[in-house]
């Protein structure tokens, strides 16, 4: 019975969410260079999840596509910081003012004060706005992926001018610069939705208005499996991407000048890592369950789809919570994968179950140990940015379509974009010409 007890006593101390820790940073110069610090190599991380993003998708497309989508990775980021530094971040973050939108006009930053001796400010303004921009591209790489190897080069780009110029800044003004959204209540720590969710929804819009590869689907509902070109590319590019989320997270605490600041990036990174590791594991093990026979990109999926889930709120849950939201994303990956299927819409990479599904359910599960939301806060958020960007990204895709075009021909999907687009191949040695 002592025994019996003693385990109750240990589940519920699993339960309970880590204390808040974080307070103000005193306003000293080594704050000020501590939480500088922070910005810094907590962007240098999340930009390193570029690469992260490159790899896996260049694993999971077939090897006729993978210079395109290396390509478009390192281009999309290239346009991400000339227009966050254009009209994004003043968009996002300038004279919001609990309203929907900033101000239109170029960044440029202010120091003046820190340097004379007022650390108010509490970082370098250059600092704040790296770690911002590197967001902004994270999120134009989830699209990239899931409408992969059908989708024109130039079109795509395109795109990204719209949605890291406007699409993204707008609606992570309602949020982080404190717009409606926040006056509300609405809480995102590191950007389930405000990132990955509106990733999401925009490559839902694209991945519906483009169509589906060729032979993707049977004309009677069969769903024809097409594996990727390097499964080994693509473990790396996991590998890579869950490093990264550790300064997607950690450095959203926005401060690492005291203690309790510290303590809360230590706890964030925590929580993070566990989180990860409980959707990998349940996927794995619904995948077996469910199909006798454990798939590697479910797994790897599995393990980005607990990142998301934890990226709205890792602060304050418990280790065991962590592990446990991070599981539940794992469990909807392996279910929403095939219910895209039934719908006939084609990603390929798996990101709409992975960071719309898990992007939506992390946010709604922040209220479970973050007392100080509310689940319809929480869900008029989801809605409301959804519905946004969902519109927002529509209008440009179809823009798009109906002017330049957005699917490359029949012919040159075939082919391979590789050859059709940029008439260069990933691997000339190995596979000639070779369209598989």
């Amino acid at each position: 019975m002592k025994r019996f007890f003693k385990y109750i006593g240990f589940g519920l101390l699993l339960a309970l969410p880590w204390p808040v820790l974080a307070e103000e940073a005193p306003l000293t110069e080594v704050a000020y260079i501590l939480n500088t610090f922070s910005f810094l190599i907590s962007g240098v991380l999340v930009m390193w999840m570029a690469a992260g993003f490159a790899m896996l998708e260049a694993g999971l497309v077939r090897t006729k596509n993978v210079a395109t989508i290396c390509l478009k990775n390192i281009s999309l980021f290239g346009i991400a910081g000339i227009l966050y530094y254009l009209v994004g971040y003043n968009l996002m973050y300038k004279g919001v003012d609990g309203g929907i939108m900033g101000s239109l006009g170029l960044w440029a930053a202010d120091d003046s004060a820190a340097l004379a001796g007022d650390y108010a400010a509490k970082y370098a303004a250059g600092s704040d706005w790296f770690f911002q921009m590197v967001f902004c591209g994270a999120a134009c790489s989830v699209v990239s992926g899931c409408v992969a190897e059908r989708i024109k080069l130039w079109s795509f780009l395109l795109f990204c001018v719209v949605l890291t110029g406007l699409i993204y800044p707008i609606q992570g003004s309602w949020v982080w610069g404190g717009g409606w959204l926040s006056e509300m209540g609405f809480s995102d720590y590191a950007g389930s939705t405000l990132v990955h969710s509106v990733g999401g929804w925009a490559a839902l819009t694209g991945a519906v208005i483009l169509g589906a590869r060729k032979g993707k689907y049977s004309k009677g509902g069969k769903v024809n499996p097409i594996p990727g070109s390097n499964l080994t590319l693509a473990t790396i590019g996991t590998f890579i991407l869950w490093m990264g989320w550790f300064g997607f997270n950690g450095g959203s605490a926005l401060a690492l000048g005291n203690a309790g600041s510290a303590i809360e990036q230590a706890n964030v990174y925590i929580n993070t890592n566990l989180a990860a590791c409980g959707g990998m594991i349940a996927s794995m093990i619904l995948v077996q369950l469910l199909y006798k026979k454990v798939d590697v990109t479910m797994a790897l999926n599995g393990a980005l789809a607990g990142l998301v889930s934890i990226t709205a709120g890792p602060a304050a849950p418990s280790p065991g919570g962590a592990i446990l939201i991070g599981a539940v994303g794992g469990i909807l990956v392996v279910l929403a994968v095939p219910f895209f299927d039934k719908l006939k819409i084609d990603d390929v990479v798996g990101a709409l179950s992975v960071h719309l599904v898990c992007g939506i359910w992390g946010t709604l599960a922040v209220p479970f140990s973050n007392s100080e939301t509310s689940f319809l806060t929480q869900l008029l958020g989801v809605v409301a940015i959804g519905a946004f960007v969902t519109l927002c990204s529509s209008l440009v895709w179809l823009a798009i379509k109906y002017t330049i075009g957005l699917r490359v021909s029949e012919e040159e999907e075939y082919v391979g974009s590789d050859v059709a687009e940029i008439g260069m191949e990933a691997y000339p040695y190995f596979q000639g010409r070779n369209i598989n």
